[in-house]
């Protein structure tokens, strides 16, 4: 006797589960599609129209991080928050970027003294680090005259690849996870695609720039996706202390500023370190 099984209940959830799944993938590449050439065109052109987004992305996050770190009531705690890293990245954009390196760590002594935080002044200051410094080094890093545009959207262009492969090689391949306390849906397979693209970024770019595909720039865009990742875990393990899913709504699809660009504030102050250390931007190590 043959045993007949039903499969169509089954085949019809999944269908209905993949629909919410094309719609918010769908939001995601129309709100990126939005983002990428505003980011793109400030700095092609640079200042003032790259200092002025890096000031408002810096007081976006500032927003998010005071909401998060005063469980969405902000009042003057979180005023303290926003004041302190818009005023950092304020006076970098202005051109002084030593000042707010000086103002960065200023304000996160007082917003960690200040404030009333519950046992949590050391996070909150922290955070104040966490975005402000990036913001910081970009403007730094876009100053060069000889080479800052190519740095910038060097590293747009890393971090967007990483992005782009550890979600399709991992939504794709699936298998163990990368770091399932932190973040249950990413995979070691995500992170080696991340890497392949990033890498194949690099290769690009030292072929735009007339360098040999066999410089350190292929090499170095493969090993920034793995701080990409890294600071894309550092955000979710934030997220995940506060209970939330999303750092806010600001962006349909994408969640929040400090989701779209965790990994940016992590490989941006690697850059700039990179380039300090080398004596030059890495786009010019040959």
């Amino acid at each position: 006797m043959v045993a007949i099984v039903d499969t169509a209940p089954p085949l019809a959830q999944d269908s209905a589960a993949r629909r919410p799944e094309r719609g918010a993938l769908r939001l995601r590449i129309a709100s990126a599609l939005v983002m990428a050439p505003v980011a793109l065109a400030a700095v092609w052109f640079g200042p003032p129209y790259l200092s002025l987004l890096v000031v408002l992305a810096g007081a976006g996050m500032g927003w998010e991080w005071a909401r998060l770190c005063t469980h969405r009531r902000f009042g003057g705690d979180g005023a303290l928050i926003l004041g302190a890293i818009v005023a950092a990245v304020a006076v970098a954009a202005a051109g002084a970027p030593t000042g707010g390196l000086a103002l960065a760590p200023l304000g996160a002594a007082v917003v960690g003294t200040l404030g009333r935080w519950r046992g949590e002044a050391v996070l909150a200051a922290c955070g104040i680090l966490w975005i402000a410094l990036p913001c910081i080094a970009l403007v730094w890093l876009a100053q060069d005259r000889e080479s800052g545009r190519a740095t910038v959207l060097w590293v747009l262009a890393i971090v967007w690849a990483t992005d782009i492969g550890a979600y399709a090689v991992g939504r794709t391949l699936g298998g163990p996870r990368l770091a399932p306390r932190m973040s249950p849906h990413k995979t070691w397979s995500g992170l080696l695609g991340g890497m392949l693209c990033a890498t194949g970024a690099g290769i690009a770019a030292a072929l735009v720039l007339g360098a040999p595909v066999l410089s350190p720039l292929p090499l170095l865009s493969g090993l920034l996706a793995v701080v990409a990742q890294s600071g894309d875990l550092a955000e979710s393990l934030a997220k995940r202390h506060f209970g939330v899913k999303d750092s806010s709504g600001l962006i349909p699809g994408h969640g929040g500023l400090l989701d779209r660009l965790d990994g940016l504030l992590a490989v941006i102050p690697a850059v700039a370190l990179l380039s300090l250390v080398g004596g030059g931007s890495v786009v010019t190590w040959r």
